[in-house]
């Protein structure tokens, strides 16, 4: 049946402009019943403004009616032809969209959750280096296993943590182009059961390396012979290892972060690997090197830092303080030192290792284990600490050698 329906009750109501009369609008309907319900399908405006003529709405409504005579629903089948003209929309923009254009995409959308700066970097470099040259230009929806192993066999077996990281960077691309709809199947870049038969495991390439640590028994003449130095990059390297704590924590320190009336420092989340807060308990020799860097402070501001570089408020890099301990005659790395007082924990104490993991802002891999340890061993830590900071100011000089232990102030 073809109808005429006047305008809904709430638009024919609206006031017009000034100077303008009312619109008069209606609509041509085809009624019908499907599935023992009456049901209408708009045909166009019967009046007004781009009107359909009486003639093409009674070709439109006996389109609709040879549909029911088949049995199909008018209104069902042009829902499922919309869908079908937003698929071919969704796929003719997945065909312009580029690898390229969509990592570009990734990284936007995920950077604001990285810890640094640098993180983003190193996501840019990596693809812009061995990702691009063979991915870059081509539509997302395309790339397929040969695309992928042709970026990552010319080195796999030379760079095989670089390849490794510019793989798992591929197949969150590849990830996230799927989410939005511009690509389908399996990631043709996933390691288990699929790239893992194509290319041979990193442990089979390449020996890991670990970072460069001084024998725990050896911690003590070091440290004299650091602490002896007067400069503030050696106070922090020095900071850093009696405290167990990484590089970036102890450079990235500031003043509203250590409370020295509870003789705690807490590192807030966003400067943790681990994404979680650190409370590090401070022994008699680590709040020695604060209180001396108090003494330099230009401002009483929290935001300060508490080892400030050779710029206004800009942190020490890592070269200095590896210069540092460098000068002291060890070439380790300052991460190294961390392996030196797990090993020191582990040989010649009584602590259990839950406590000395604590220590390093070790999350656990057990997570039954995990779940049931809420607390963060504070105190226990706080004798550890001590300890360990007894242990590395109490030097065992070679034979031959004397070596007497001195804490300088810090110089110019």
């Amino acid at each position: 049946m073809l109808l005429v329906r006047p305008a809904p009750k709430a638009e024919a109501q609206k006031a017009p402009a000034e100077g303008k009369k009312a619109p008069d609008r209606a609509f041509w309907l085809f009624r019908y019943s499907s599935g023992g319900k009456v049901r209408e399908a708009g045909l166009g405006r019967a009046r007004g403004h781009n009107a359909v003529p009486l003639a093409e709405a009674r070709e439109r409504a006996r389109q609709l009616r040879e549909q029911v005579r088949a049995g199909k629903d008018p209104l069902a089948e042009r829902e499922i032809d919309e869908a079908r003209k937003k698929a071919a929309a969704t796929k003719t923009a997945a065909a312009a969209k580029t690898f390229r254009q969509v990592a570009e995409m990734y990284v936007a959308a995920h950077e604001a959750g990285w810890r640094a700066a640098k993180h983003r970097q190193q996501w840019v470099n990596t693809l812009t280096e061995y990702a691009y040259p063979h991915l870059g230009d081509l539509p997302v929806a395309e790339i397929e296993t040969g695309h992928v192993t042709a970026a990552l066999e010319p080195i796999w077996r030379e760079k095989t943590e670089t390849a490794s990281r510019v793989r798992g960077r591929i197949e969150s691309v590849l990830d996230y182009a799927k989410a939005r709809g511009w690509r389908d199947g399996e990631n043709p870049a996933r390691w288990r059961g699929h790239l893992d038969h194509l290319l041979p495991a990193r442990s089979k390439v390449a020996r890991v390396e670990h970072h460069a640590a001084l024998p725990w028994h050896e911690i003590g003449i070091f440290m004299a012979r650091l602490l002896a130095q007067t400069s503030v990059s050696a106070r922090a390297a020095a900071f850093s290892i009696v405290t167990a704590t990484r590089s970036g924590e102890t450079r990235g320190a500031r003043w509203g972060e250590i409370d020295l009336a509870l003789r705690i420092w807490t590192i807030p989340p966003d400067r943790m690997k681990a994404g979680r807060e650190h409370r590090v308990p401070l022994s008699d020799l680590a709040v020695g090197i604060v209180e001396e860097m108090a003494k330099l402070r230009q401002d009483f501001l929290p935001d300060a830092l508490v080892f400030p570089g050779s710029r206004a408020n800009r942190p020490l890099g890592d070269v200095p303080l590896v210069k540092a301990v460098r000068t002291a005659g060890v070439d380790a790395t300052l991460h190294g030192f961390r392996s030196t007082f797990r090993d020191w924990c582990s040989e010649t104490t009584n602590h259990p290792r839950e406590l000395a993991e604590a220590a390093l802002a070790h999350v656990l891999s057990d997570k039954t284990e995990a779940a049931y340890q809420r607390g963060d061993l504070l105190e226990k830590r706080r004798h550890l600490m001590a300890a360990w900071a007894s242990f590395c100011t109490r030097p065992a000089a070679p034979a031959g050698e004397v070596v007497q232990m001195r804490f300088t102030g810090l110089g110019a």
